[in-house]
């Protein structure tokens, strides 16, 4: 197990550990020299770090997705840690353990796994029910929904994040079914259960979150649309009418045209996958953020694009740290006891006796 972990680091202390590699920058000094820009992360957190010296050396010794050992001096800079490196080297696969670089789900995988089946197999729908059990028998489909995150940065950014996103909606989606009378709850599970599914090949997630080339070029809604059709050639009884709504679903689970899905939800199903998924998303993002937020001082956490704001960190806001009482201020010792004042002789010259002489004032000699 590595140690420290960035969420473990303290300022003003010289640490030698490991990170994986999460961006790598050459940037140039005002000297004309280069130096090394890197965010580093382990699965507590990230890390920004600078190499100021002796970068030739190590300028092509290791790039972006691999895993380093650095020694060098923790700081706070604008009131968030950065790390100055001193000695930098790359690390073979065989010398680290996985699952001290990789975020991952809280939850078993497996455990969730078990979850989401069950509630496939509890849809009465025979239809929904069909299709999602293709889907979800499918062993490489599997495989990645177990493992996938449900995205790069933003909300459930960490292995198993995907599946425990779709868990959590599920549970939401079953108590605004039972809320709302008139909806469809089989299709309101159907579109939760699929909606990200290409999310499973929108992202790499072997070493490090990136967006796979597929994911560029396509994106995961229209992975998702592909996923359900390739599954659908082996249902032929499948209704085309309720194709068309799982289809919308997915197409329109962002919500806004600007925000990625190419329709706008246009049924009650749809519009509550839409505001479900944007809920546990969001909510998500508010505890991670607040969570890893490496601001040292303030009750704020840094600013978040995704949120389009702060977030106040709502405990220490309550209970801010108290400070320490400040050590009793020294009294000045108290002069010694035969400490005598003797005031200062005055010398006066002949001519000052004389002026003071002349100014004092006339008394007359006659009685009142």
């Amino acid at each position: 197990m590595k140690s420290p972990y960035v969420n473990e680091l303290e300022p003003n202390k010289l640490i030698t550990t490991s990170f994986l590699v999460h961006s790598k920058e050459i940037r140039q000094k005002k000297s004309g020299e280069l130096y090394l820009s890197l965010l580093l992360a382990d699965r507590t957190g990230e890390l920004d770090a600078k190499m100021w010296d002796n970068v030739a050396e190590v300028i092509d010794a290791f790039d972006r997705d691999d895993f380093v050992r650095v020694k060098g001096l923790v700081q706070i800079f604008h009131n968030r840690p950065q790390m100055t490196i001193h000695k930098v080297r790359r690390m073979d696969d065989s010398e680290i353990d996985f699952g001290d670089y990789f975020p991952s789900s809280r939850r078993d995988q497996e455990q969730m796994w078990v979850e989401l089946r069950g509630i496939v197999a509890g849809i009465a729908n025979v239809h929904l029910k069909g299709l999602l059990e293709a889907v979800l028998d499918d062993e490489e489909i599997a495989r990645r929904y177990r493992r996938a995150p449900a995205a790069k940065h933003i909300h459930h950014a960490f292995l198993g994040g995907l599946i425990e996103h779709v868990l959590s909606v599920c549970a939401m989606a079953r108590m605004a079914a039972q809320h709302y009378s008139y909806i469809d709850g089989d299709l309101l599970l159907t579109g939760v259960i699929l909606h990200d599914i290409g999310k499973i090949y929108e992202l790499n997630y072997e070493r490090g979150f990136s967006y796979s080339s597929e994911g560029q070029l396509l994106g995961h809604i229209n992975i998702g649309v592909r996923i359900v059709g390739d599954k659908l050639r082996g249902l032929p009884e499948f209704p085309p009418a309720l194709r068309s709504l799982v289809e919308h679903m997915i197409l329109s689970h962002h919500g806004k045209l600007e925000f990625g899905s190419p329709k706008l939800p246009q049924f009650p199903e749809a519009l509550l996958l839409h505001y479900l998924d944007d809920m546990d998303s969001k909510m998500e993002s508010m505890r991670a953020l607040i969570e890893n937020d490496r601001q040292v001082e303030g009750c704020f956490t840094a600013y978040n694009v995704a949120l389009d704001r702060a977030v106040l960190k709502k405990n220490l806001f309550l209970n801010p740290p108290t400070e320490p009482p400040a050590p009793p201020a020294a009294s000045a010792a108290p002069p010694p006891a035969a400490a005598v004042q003797v005031a200062p002789v005055k010398v006066e010259s002949a001519f000052a006796g004389k002026l003071k002489q002349a100014l004092q004032p006339v008394h007359s000699s006659e009685g009142s």
